[in-house]
């Protein structure tokens, strides 16, 4: 039973990384952007967060865990808005191919976040010696309440915080204005534009709004699943690629997204608790999360429902003379 608790225990917290990487890329593609930088965003709020709270923590003799919290979040909200506004600029306004730049920013994110993580690993005293511990603590601190729930009792704030922003979400894209408009720049931009809809303004900033959602997905693993440490195994850059299939399987519904974002977490983690696995059939069990969303992409293709595909103008740039 406890081998049980501890595989749905992290489940959960792999998905929710998953989830919230896949909700800044659903804000995103809803305006027509397709953001394949989400993995490299992930990275650089993550290695911008842990920065702010080392360099904090470093300078500080009695660190006070709120303040850690806070400066971790806005140096990792800064750092991956300002990778949001390099993809949107280069996309939107430059008018530059969506799919390289996304690209470029993952292999870049990667490239810049595992270099001043390894700095800081030797500024620490080598590789797993950084300590931010106390910050950590406030990211990993439970609800006293939910102590008597084996499943809730370990588990963040921030969890929860996807889960509702999620709903929100929803709740913007089918019943507000803006969520409206969004979705029309999305499905036909020209007919917005000429509606009277700033198609530039929501592209912009669903773009970078949606970058500093994915961001939020790296920043809670380090500062949660790595408990404030920096490491290159190479984890950020898999659940982004995850985060980025789920929004297909999640057939663009921030609500799917949810229980889609838990269950790629235990398809992910899975066989950490199976005893006896040779490492061929490991990798075939890593595999499963892909192959379930290519099942639903195959399945949802025979129903031919419009509710259940992309924008129609996902990935094609704008051309405001061409309408």
């Amino acid at each position: 039973m406890t081998q049980v608790i501890a595989l749905l225990q992290a489940s959960v917290v792999f998905g929710t990384v998953i989830l919230f990487g896949a909700m800044g890329e659903i804000l995103t593609e809803k305006s027509g952007q397709l953001n394949l930088g989400v993995p490299g965003i992930m990275y650089i709020s993550g290695i911008a967060g842990l920065a702010g709270a080392f360099f904090y923590e470093s300078a500080s003799a009695n660190p006070i865990a709120a303040v850690g919290l806070i400066i971790s979040l806005l140096c990792a909200i800064l750092a991956s808005l300002l990778a949001g506004l390099i993809y949107s600029f280069l996309t939107i306004s430059l008018r530059a191919n969506q799919n390289v730049t996304g690209l470029t920013l993952t292999i870049f994110g990667s490239g810049i976040a595992n270099l001043y993580g390894g700095i800081m690993n030797k500024m620490a005293g080598g590789v797993g010696q950084i300590s931010v511990r106390t910050t950590s603590s406030a990211y990993r601190e439970t609800f006293s309440f939910l102590d008597e729930v084996p499943l809730l009792s370990q588990l963040g704030f921030m969890v929860y915080a996807g889960v509702i922003l999620a709903l929100l979400m929803s709740y913007f894209y089918g019943k507000t204005r803006s969520g409206l408009n969004l979705r029309a720049v999305g499905e036909n931009p020209a007919t917005a534009d000429a509606a009277g809809i700033n198609v530039i303004k929501y592209k912009y900033y669903s773009a970078c709004l949606g970058a500093v959602i994915s961001g939020l997905g790296g920043l809670y693993y380090v500062m949660d699943y790595t408990a404030g440490t920096w490491s290159s195994d190479g984890g950020i850059e898999a659940l982004g690629w995850l985060a980025v299939a789920l929004v297909i399987f999640a057939r663009w519904k921030p609500v799917n997204a949810i229980w889609g974002s838990f269950l790629f977490g235990f398809l992910s983690r899975m066989y950490l608790y199976i005893p006896g696995l040779t490492r061929s059939t490991i990798e075939l069990f890593k595999m499963l999360p892909y192959l379930v969303t290519l099942l639903v992409l195959v399945i949802v293709s025979l129903k031919k429902s419009r509710l259940n595909e992309p924008p129609s103008a996902l990935g094609l740039s704008y051309f405001r003379e061409e309408r």
